[in-house]
């Protein structure tokens, strides 16, 4: 009877007989790994273009809300300027209207005048030397109403006379003389009378300045 440690023969020419390694588990669990790796690719995957879809459509509705707001801006935009444009068309003809009153206001307080210059002209041309006083008195009658027609729309005369202090804001220098009885920049004549409405000079009083 021989050992157990001794290898079995079936034949002289034949090897022994090992136990053969069962592989079928391995593959299978090597198949199994390479699936579950697939399927988290191809879930990872679909999550991308799900994310990429997600992020065309946040784009998509940001576009869609720029444009709308856009719009809106551009409708209010237009809505102001053309309630800007009725504006000034209105205030442009307001304007207008106040001058055309003011124009008319004023030519209608000098129509009497021109009409008593008239009068005093034709009154001239038949006067004789007997009748020059009344012609004289014709003309200052005509020149206190247009005094009087000036002050009624707020235009006043500038004060000045002899020996009054030169003032540049009031009065326009024509030229200069030495006179010993007037003192430095003062009014020696006046050449032509200056008007002032409220705080604006019309024109300013022509003079001669002394020293």
């Amino acid at each position: 009877m021989k050992s157990n440690d001794e290898e079995i023969f079936f034949g002289a020419d034949e090897e022994p007989v090992k136990d053969e390694v069962d592989n079928s588990a391995v593959e299978d669990a090597a198949a199994s790994d390479k699936a579950s790796a697939e399927d988290a690719e191809n879930e990872t995957s679909d999550e991308t273009a799900a994310s990429g879809d997600a992020e065309d459509a946040a784009e998509e509705k940001k576009e869609a809300s720029d444009d709308k707001a856009t719009s809106e801006l551009e409708a209010r935009y237009m809505n102001l300027y053309a309630e800007y444009d009725n504006y000034r068309k209105r205030t442009q003809k307001e304007k207008d209207n106040l001058y055309a009153d003011a124009v008319a206001s004023v030519t209608k307080d000098f129509l009497t005048l021109i009409d008593n210059l008239d009068r005093s002209i034709e009154g001239a041309k038949k006067s004789d030397e007997n009748s020059l006083d009344k012609v004289i008195q014709g003309m200052e009658l005509v020149g206190r109403q247009a005094k009087d027609t000036l002050s009624k729309i707020g235009v006043e005369e500038i004060p000045v006379e002899r020996g009054s202090k030169f003032d540049p804001n009031l009065h326009e220098a024509m030229m200069h003389i030495e006179d010993e009885e007037l003192g430095e920049q003062e009014i020696a004549m006046v050449f032509a009378k200056g008007y002032i409405y409220r705080d604006r000079v019309i024109r300013h009083a022509q003079v001669q300045v002394a020293n």
